[in-house]
């Protein structure tokens, strides 16, 4: 098996997944006449989609900012950041809150593909009412956790496909919220640029050494 060193030294195998991970750095330089197509777009959120969420719920929606019109509009109220306008898009990573009431909709496909047998969506559904239903708190932490979830997913993909992209939380949420027309049960969780590269981005930076950051139980 073949190994490769990271940047305190351990030896990690190598495969593409594991070297997607460790060469990704935040972009900040974007070229800027670069553009990516509605099925470039669509791909990105595709794989981002098939990340992981509570009891298949699925509480995530992204927009895709790409217009000259629409970066315009999200640039001022994302801290006048020049990534906005400078990516080929930016998304919009909306989380929506945790319901349970939907646990049986987004289980429907699940059980037509014969991968859940159908008398388990009740013992699905309950579990996630006594998590969920009058937890506001609770419901909103899902809605973060979700869209993170499906953020790193995009990120990866992104990598592995060439593109560089970013993770941005310096915005008004209120006004993207006001803007971009959220609905009630929606936030804005954090703004993510993707794009081709121009030269001057930094290298991942050196982490914490894994002593500082792991223990055993």
């Amino acid at each position: 098996m073949n190994y490769i060193s990271n940047t305190h030294h351990e030896l990690t195998p190598t495969n593409p997944v594991i070297e997607t991970i460790l060469s990704r750095s935040a972009a900040k330089y974007y070229d800027t006449s670069a553009t990516l197509s509605d099925d470039q777009i669509r791909d990105l959120v595709r794989i981002g989609t098939s990340a992981p969420t509570s009891f298949h719920l699925q509480n995530w929606r992204f927009i895709a900012v790409r217009t000259p019109e629409a970066k315009a509009r999200l640039r001022p109220i994302a801290w006048n950041q020049p990534a906005i306008t400078e990516a080929a898009v930016t998304f919009i990573i909306v989380g929506r809150f945790a319901d349970a009431s939907t646990v049986p909709a987004r289980l429907a496909p699940v059980v037509e593909a014969g991968i859940m047998p159908a008398h388990l969506v009740p013992e699905w559904e309950a579990p996630a009412r006594s998590l969920y239903d009058n937890q506001p708190q609770r419901q909103r932490d899902e809605a973060v956790r979700s869209a993170t979830f499906g953020t790193a997913a995009i990120i990866y993909a992104a990598r592995s496909l060439g593109f560089g992209s970013t993770p941005m939380i310096g915005f008004d949420a209120e006004a993207v919220h006001r803007e971009f027309g959220l609905a009630e049960d929606e936030i804005p969780v954090m703004l993510l640029t993707v794009g081709p590269e121009r030269a001057g981005n930094w290298p991942q930076k050196p982490r914490l050494p894994l002593a500082d950051v792991l223990s055993f139980a």
